[in-house]
């Protein structure tokens, strides 16, 4: 199946299981660019309950196309510092074949609901597919409480060339520095 046809069957099925958005998504065009960010942002605000396996398979072999094409870079074919157990690399953290990338996460653990917003948490999610958010959830869900400041959860990475993604909530400053920002951590275990 196409690029164009696996997004307008996305779409579909996205505006079927949220009706809500049928009028909004009227408002955009219908090329190619539009569309897929049509989808991007139905996959931003749906939030997490069972996803049908029709969907699954043309969202991964979409994200995994879009993945191949954005190309893999891994971490093995990259230069190391003076300790070779470190590399320094900049660019889009969703490209890397790595054994795990961080995700700046909020307390939830859902991912940015944000359509198209430019966070990392958003773009994770947006290249990783509706799984992960799914998987979070679930995480959450069993938990019962959200996530503290600098605790983390692990998930797999579905289409992301990683193997897992580290979510975790990191405190958040307004202003100077304070000892109350300082204090916001979770407590040592």
């Amino acid at each position: 199946m196409q690029r164009r046809e696996l997004i307008r069957r996305l779409n579909e099925l996205l505006l079927k299981e949220l009706p809500q958005y049928k009028e909004q998504a009227k408002a955009f065009s219908r090329d190619l660019n539009s569309e897929r960010r049509l989808l991007r942002s139905l996959m931003n605000v749906r939030p997490p309950m069972p996803i049908s396996e029709d969907f699954l398979v043309l969202q991964d072999t979409l994200l995994s196309q879009e993945r191949e094409e954005k190309g893999v870079v891994d971490i093995n074919a990259l230069q190391t510092t003076e300790n070779p157990r470190i590399v320094l690399w900049q660019g889009d953290i969703t490209r890397l074949k790595v054994d795990a990338i961080v995700n700046a996460a909020n307390s939830a653990m859902l991912g940015c609901f944000a359509p198209c917003h430019g966070c990392i948490d958003n773009a994770i999610h947006s290249a990783a597919g509706l799984q992960l958010r799914q998987e979070c959830h679930e995480l959450m869900e069993q938990q019962g409480f959200d996530e503290p400041t600098g605790q983390a959860k692990i998930t797999k990475a579905y289409t992301l060339p990683c193997k897992y993604v580290l979510h975790t909530v990191g405190p958040i400053i307004n202003g100077p520095l304070t000892q109350k920002n300082r204090d916001n951590v979770a407590p040592e275990r």
